[in-house]
């Protein structure tokens, strides 16, 4: 009888599930040796061909990997301004000492983790100019990205003409609120956020969310990493539907949890092309106001597949989460 993995797509697709659990276990356990043998038996491949598998998966070795994501997160942790000292930040990264930590920050980002941490405000204003490039937006017509398969679609997500008013940015109410952790089945994809985020929604999670009888269950999509710290072809980002405790994921798909607890809440109704602006207000402008910081979980945005996408007026509605702790 064939199995689940019998033709080539299938295959794969098992590939990926495998290797994302070993993204997602190196992240859990940055701050703890991690052992070849160990993440092998997480993907479940053989020991003796894992770090081949991974490296021709991934573009680089398991060791490259892990030293970029300790030196991604430190960097993240030294810019919230988690009062944490460099040392505690570096030995919370699984850096055996500050003078090592320090080496290779300033290997990677051309200056010392203090003055990265100094640099913070600078930095942050630098970046906002040019925060519609980055992971927080799915843009375009979301009607066409979970649309019905049959439905012929016009630009894909990200080629938004730029015909549209920025509208919704600056009138946003904002809530401080405790979300409660949900159930979700993912697919992952990782290379530039951008126009191909939206045609993974449209030609990989709909469909499967379709055959599966999601098509009225929350979405979240979930930018995973900072594109100003993470390589454009490095990025990951999970394209989440809400499933309840008996589903099973199969196919293409895994299940996870997207953590509960204080996030910032906000409203956003308006033309596609616009909400760019409004992680950019969220960030620049109301976060550092507000008595708080971002934490390490992961922001997202959460809307409905169904209803997200006026098609009389073309707006577009989401709830934009920010998850957040006291200074």
């Amino acid at each position: 009888m064939p199995t689940s993995t019998d033709t080539p797509g299938a295959s794969r697709a098992e590939y990926g599930r495998r290797i994302n659990r070993v993204l997602d276990y190196i992240d859990r356990h940055l701050d703890t040796p991690l052992e070849l043998a160990q993440l092998a038996d997480v993907a479940n491949f053989s020991r003796f061909h894992f770090h081949r598998i991974f490296a021709a998966w991934m573009g680089e070795t398991v060791g490259d990997y892990a030293r970029r994501r300790r030196l991604e997160v430190a960097a993240f942790r030294l810019s919230c301004g988690t009062g944490g000292t460099v040392l505690d930040i570096a030995l919370g990264t699984g850096f055996g000492s500050g003078e090592a930590f320090a080496r290779a920050f300033k290997l990677k980002f051309g200056c010392t983790p203090s003055a990265w941490r100094q640099g913070t405000p600078e930095r942050l204003a630098q970046q906002a100019a040019a925060l519609g490039a980055r992971k927080f937006t799915m843009h375009s017509n979301l009607d066409q990205v979970l649309g019905k398969p049959d439905q012929a679609h016009g630009r894909g997500p990200g080629e938004d003409d730029g015909s549209h008013p920025a509208q919704g940015a600056n009138s946003m109410e904002v809530q401080v609120i405790d979300l409660p952790a949900v159930r979700v089945a993912y697919q992952r994809r990782i290379g530039p956020y951008g126009p191909g985020i939206g045609a993974f929604w449209r030609d990989t999670m709909a469909p499967w969310m379709q055959s599966h009888g999601l098509m009225e269950q929350p979405c979240y999509g979930v930018g995973l990493d900072d594109p100003v710290l993470t390589p454009a072809d490095k990025c990951r980002y999970d394209a989440c539907v809400v499933v309840p405790d008996s589903f099973q994921a199969g196919g293409q798909a895994a299940i996870a949890a997207l953590p509960g607890g204080r996030y910032a809440v906000a409203r956003f109704k308006g033309q596609p092309a616009a909400i760019a602006d409004a992680w950019m207000t969220l960030t620049r402008d109301w976060l550092p106001s507000s008595g708080l910081q971002c934490d390490e979980r992961p922001c997202f945005e959460r809307f409905d597949a169904v209803s997200a996408l006026d098609p009389a007026s073309g707006e577009f509605s989401c709830d934009i989460c920010i998850p957040v702790r006291a200074l």
